[in-house]
């Protein structure tokens, strides 16, 4: 089992956290963040092998504890219940103010992300389930009663068009952000059924 004891609200050991750092370095000097292994990080870390694994256990639980470090704050953000998130907002800029984070998060920490969301089991990490839960969460709210299964879907297809790779592609192809970050708001109120003209007056376009 790894030792790293990463649960939310309290750091890694110093030790760690040097590992920690001189990974994330690595991946952001990468230039394909999903192929660095262990065996470099290791090198970069100065330690061996060995003690990264007893650290960590894997590579998957390495980048998950690398995670932890950067997205508590988003974390304490969102559930903090201030602007924009206090209850006495709609869920409908609730949910485009937490897409909107995401989004910013993704671009701000895209080399770990690229190793994150090209490894295996991305679905199941607890990270993409809180993200999941709380846009869902969102959604019902919004939407009063939705159909069976109706806001997990939804969620899933909001969270998928933040897939590293088609951002990329999007700002790489001519997009601005901008216009991403407009066409997101628009899919978070359309999934909760406000109409094109509704959605104009709600926002003052």
């Amino acid at each position: 089992m790894p030792k790293t004891h990463l649960v939310r609200g309290v750091g890694p050991p110093p030790a760690t956290n040097r590992m920690l750092e001189a990974a994330d370095t690595l991946f952001a000097q990468a230039d394909v963040p999903e192929r660095v292994t262990m065996d470099a990080i290791a090198a970069a870390c100065g330690v061996g092998k060995g003690t990264l694994f007893r650290a960590f256990g894997s590579r998957a639980r390495l980048l998950d504890a690398l995670w932890v470090t950067k997205i508590e704050a988003l974390r304490a953000s969102v559930e903090s219940g201030v602007a924009p998130f206090r209850q006495d907002t709609s869920p409908q800029q609730r949910l485009a103010a937490f897409l909107d984070l995401i989004l910013t998060f993704k671009l701000d920490n895209r080399h770990l992300i690229r190793a994150l969301e090209f490894g295996s089991g991305i679905l199941q990490s607890p990270h993409y389930r809180w993200m999941l839960g709380v846009t869902a969460r969102f959604i019902e709210e919004g939407t009063g009663s939705p159909p069976e299964g109706a806001a997990l879907y939804n969620a899933h297809a909001l969270l998928a068009a933040l897939h590293i790779d088609l951002i990329e592609d999007m700002l790489a192809n001519g997009l601005s952000l901008d216009t991403i970050r407009e066409a997101q708001a628009r899919r978070a109120y359309m999934a909760m059924g406000i109409t094109e003209s509704d959605y104009k007056t709600l926002v003052r376009i």
